[in-house]
């Protein structure tokens, strides 16, 4: 072969080679993941955000573009049309969250109004957004290119400790509970408070067995590692975390334990990585621990001048920055477990708009990729990708579903009501 027919030939290999490698890089195997499976997150609290900016008035409220305060009297949210569509998001499960009180008949009522501000702003962007009540109709939703979406109760104080409340929440478009938020119920024991009934009430476990029957996903997220158990010994269908971290990298009280992992991977259940830097990160929950001794040492300083408190306070968060929690922690949760309960287990829950700062790239609902990039610069596969991203809650929805399909002739559980 003479020398130009040589050169010509090599040019050819590297034009025909170039795109192929191309090919192979994390961002384009992130983002031919995402083409295939788009995001199907656990957890975004749009509907309180809603709440706190705009008191549920949402007639004239622009959800293309929540991210621009200046003409707002309010704080910018992590989440819009305009970064959903960005961050590659094809289902959401929003969040119908309400603070937890002593008070469940206002929870209840609360909870109506989250159901509907969230329903009322579905139908105003009709060809960006929907809410399904099925896998099926999540899945035709998705394929038609809309941001399908499905409405999650977060904390059983929600539903006032009625049955008849849970299932006509259900009838409502709720499709997964949270047992409790950061308080006990009087079925269920928190995360974060003292233990009240070691785990779940008999109560609670007819909680549980009801909204297996109906088809209601039982999320674990919030609860204590005592209810997370009781709860995986009666579920006879697969439950979730809806936005948590594993304890084995970041031992926070509302991260899940590895003694619990076993139980989850047998139930056929799914783990969604939360995004919440203290949930993530310990020198961020150690900073948080570290504030609020501060606060309190000053509070017991100030007695009876809370705004010198206030004032001492705001200066130690200057001199205290937070550290930041780069997208590779996130990745550390998620690969914990990988090696513990295997690739089908694993879904992300990012918290969005309920939480006041997020990893660095990812500070908005438009930062998923930067994840799934990470995450394939480590080895994991177009196909595991996509698990992770939607196809593992998917999987749970129908699982759940069939379960509930298979108990037809069950008779709903009934529990006497006060006269």
């Amino acid at each position: 072969m003479n020398k130009p027919t040589l050169l010509a030939g090599l040019a050819a290999l590297a034009f025909v080679s170039t795109p192929a490698i191309a090919q192979t890089s994390p961002e384009a195997v992130a983002e031919a993941a995402l083409k295939r499976a788009p995001v199907f997150d656990g957890h975004n609290d749009v509907p309180w955000a809603l709440r706190k900016r705009a008191g549920n008035v949402i007639n004239d409220f622009d959800f293309h573009d929540t991210g621009d305060t200046a003409t707002k009297d309010s704080i910018a949210m992590h989440t819009d049309l305009v970064r959903l569509r960005k961050g590659r998001v094809g289902a959401q499960f929003w969040s119908v969250y309400v603070p937890s009180n002593d008070d469940e008949a206002e929870a209840v009522q609360q909870t109506i109004e989250q159901i509907d501000v969230m329903k009322r702003l579905a139908a105003r962007y009709p060809a960006d957004l929907a809410l399904a009540s099925s896998a099926a109709e999540l899945e035709k939703q998705m394929k038609a290119g809309k941001i399908a979406g499905m409405l999650g109760i977060e904390g059983g104080h929600s539903i006032g400790s009625s049955l008849a409340v849970l299932r006509e929440m259900y009838g409502m478009g709720v499709r997964y509970m949270t047992l409790t938020h950061g308080k006990n119920v009087p079925w269920a024991d928190s995360a974060t408070d003292a233990p009240e009934h070691d785990g779940l009430t008999d109560f609670g476990r007819q909680v549980v067995r009801e909204m297996n029957r109906i088809g209601m996903i039982v999320d674990l997220s919030h609860v204590s590692e005592a209810t997370m158990k009781d709860a995986l010994e009666v579920a006879r269908a697969p439950v979730m975390f809806s936005h948590s971290g594993v304890r084995a990298v970041n031992d926070h009280p509302r991260n899940v334990p590895d003694s619990v992992l076993p139980a989850v991977r047998a139930n056929g259940g799914i783990v969604m990585i939360v995004f919440l830097p203290a949930f993530l990160d310990t020198a961020v929950y150690e900073h948080g621990l570290a504030r609020a001794a501060q606060k309190a040492r000053l509070d017991a300083q100030y007695v009876g001048d809370p705004a010198a408190a206030a004032q001492a306070l705001t200066a130690w968060d200057a001199a205290n920055p937070a550290p930041a929690v780069q997208t590779a922690k996130v990745a550390d949760h998620i690969d914990h477990l990988k090696r513990t309960i295997g690739i089908d287990h694993i879904g992300l829950g990012g918290d969005y708009d309920g939480m006041g700062s997020a990893p660095v790239g990812m500070e908005d609902v438009s930062g998923y990729p930067t994840l799934f990039a990470e995450l394939a610069r480590r080895g994991y596969t177009q196909a595991e990708l996509e698990k992770i991203a939607s196809r593992n809650m998917i999987r749970v929805l129908k699982a759940v579903e069939a379960y509930a399909a298979g108990q037809k002739g069950q008779l709903p559980i009934e529990t006497p009501v006060a006269n």
